[in-house]
């Protein structure tokens, strides 16, 4: 068994009134420590010297304390590593966990102990099909091609030069050399209107949604939804107090006039125009144009959200809304968990110049400023070509992928699911017969190790129809081929 490294000490209780002697004192807490699991086989234990020093006592009853413990079976001493809580000890070993944890909570006469209205909002029905990372998990890029090597060495350059300053409070905006690199790969590669002064660096697409619905809404405010939509929108938007409108997207994304008659002084509206989620559909430029005249004329704001847009496989990626918006009512969303990969914790937001204020405070309230090491290291990334050359080789490996997926449902599944959304992105969705539970059959798929996503919990109004959202970005071939097959049985 290899021994655990030293750690902190649990707090020593000793009483220097008691009749009890100072090494029966210590011994006496050591046996409860590792009884306890406070301690635990193998971890070392500070040497004698160095406790009595921490303690303020005599080195002699901690010497007595050790050489007790030491007969007794509790501690060993190995040459050149110090003394060690025995590793002969179980781990399980314990006083009964019962005796040793704090009695549980009184309930409230309602039968549990209060929590806000916004953690009720939080809560959903534990999804399932989220439960492992093979074949269809959605979100998930192909983390096995990405250049993780070239990555290390980047972070680790970074790291073994870090200024003062870059190990102190960084700025709520973000690193100003990665924001000047993104607003240059932006207007390049997306048609985005911006500058460095403009781009706040986020968490992710979560906290960028979250940062959008503190600073733009009040409580009660209407935010039109496309209906299915994003999730994870809902969530940030409810919140934040915000009174959700579902509006119903057809083959040219958000239904603009139903949302102008259902809720036409709604404060904000949130889409995802270049590749609707989860459907997959791109707004036509006639909605484009209509939901820009909507929102100037009503003071409303749209938030994009452009979470995948890098992978268009029947033409070139469209270019952002954000683009065409000349009255500057956009927040622009964007996220590299998709094409880097979801542990960066790295996203962005571009802010209209005159909101910039509000958004910087924003940023401070919620966490302050994301890390500067990563943001260094992904500066080096897009500024060397990096950045770039991975998107090529990604946008190759999804289009294999997509043809690989689209041939396995046709020979397993065939009509049972209606594919749509194939033109771009990293998942495809389909749509089951009328008779068939999304939920149902996404729970039976994660017994299996497949995860697929229902359609239904993407709506805010209940469809006629489920359906399922296949993610192929993180399955292989023979994982695609293998997960089909096993969904062909769930049915």
């Amino acid at each position: 068994m290899q021994r655990i490294p030293a750690g902190f000490l649990p707090p020593v209780a000793m009483d220097a009134g008691s009749d009890t002697p100072m090494y029966q004192q210590l011994s006496d807490w050591f046996r409860r420590a590792i009884s306890s699991g406070q301690l635990r086989p193998g971890q070392r234990v500070p040497s004698t010297r160095n406790l009595a020093n921490e303690l303020g006592i005599s080195r002699i009853p901690v010497l007595s304390a050790y050489e007790q413990l030491q007969s007794e079976g509790f501690l060993e001493t190995f040459t050149g590593a110090g003394t060690c809580v025995a590793r002969a000890i179980p781990a399980d070993m314990t006083l009964e966990r019962k005796k040793l944890a704090r009695p549980d909570p009184t309930p409230s006469p309602g039968g549990s102990r209060r929590t806000s209205r916004r953690a009720a909002l939080l809560r959903s029905p534990e999804p399932t099909w989220l439960a492992n990372m093979g074949a269809f998990r959605v979100g998930v890029p192909a983390l096995e091609a990405f250049p993780a090597a070239l990555w290390s060495k980047l972070v680790s350059r970074h790291g073994r030069h870090l200024s003062a300053e870059a190990m102190g409070y960084g700025d709520p905006m973000g690193h100003l050399p990665l924001r000047e690199a993104i607003a240059d790969y932006l207007g390049v590669a997306r048609a985005v209107r911006c500058d460095a002064s403009q781009i706040l660096i986020t968490t992710g697409s979560q906290q960028g949604l979250q940062i959008c619905a503190h600073v733009l809404l009040d409580e009660g405010e209407r935010v039109w939804m496309e209906d299915p939509g994003y999730p994870g929108a809902h969530q940030a938007l409810r919140t934040a107090g915000a009174e959700l409108v579902p509006v119903p997207v057809d083959a040219e994304g958000i239904d603009v006039a139903h949302g102008a008659r259902v809720a036409a002084d709604a404060r904000a509206v949130y889409i995802s125009p270049s590749h609707q989620f989860p459907l997959g559909m791109a707004m036509s430029a006639p909605r484009r144009m209509q939901l820009l005249r909507w929102a100037a004329r009503n003071d409303a704001w749209i938030i994009e959200d452009d979470y995948d847009s890098e992978y268009r496989f029947g033409s070139r990626p469209l270019s952002s809304l954000q683009g065409t918006d000349t009255q500057e009512r956009v927040i622009y969303l964007g996220t590299f968990s998709k094409v880097m990969f979801p542990a960066l914790r790295l996203g962005y937001l571009v802010v209209p110049k005159d909101l910039v204020p509000d958004f910087h405070a924003g940023r401070d309230a919620i966490d302050t400023f994301s890390s500067t090491l990563y943001q260094s290291a992904m500066t080096e990334f897009i500024r060397d070509g990096h950045f770039a050359r991975h998107i090529r080789s990604m946008r190759t490996l999804y289009m294999e992928r997509r043809a690989a997926v689209l041939d396995a449902i046709k020979r397993h599944l065939g009509d049972r699911l209606e594919v749509i959304g194939t033109e771009a992105g990293m998942q495809l969705a389909g749509f089951l017969p009328q008779d068939v539970d999304d939920v149902a059959v996404s729970r039976k798929a994660a017994t299996v190790g497949v995860s697929v996503r229902p359609l239904t919990p993407c709506y805010l109004v209940p469809p006629e129809r489920g359906g399922l959202l296949l993610g192929y970005g993180g399955a292989s071939q023979a994982q695609i081929e293998e997960g089909v097959r096993r969904l062909a049985g769930c049915f």
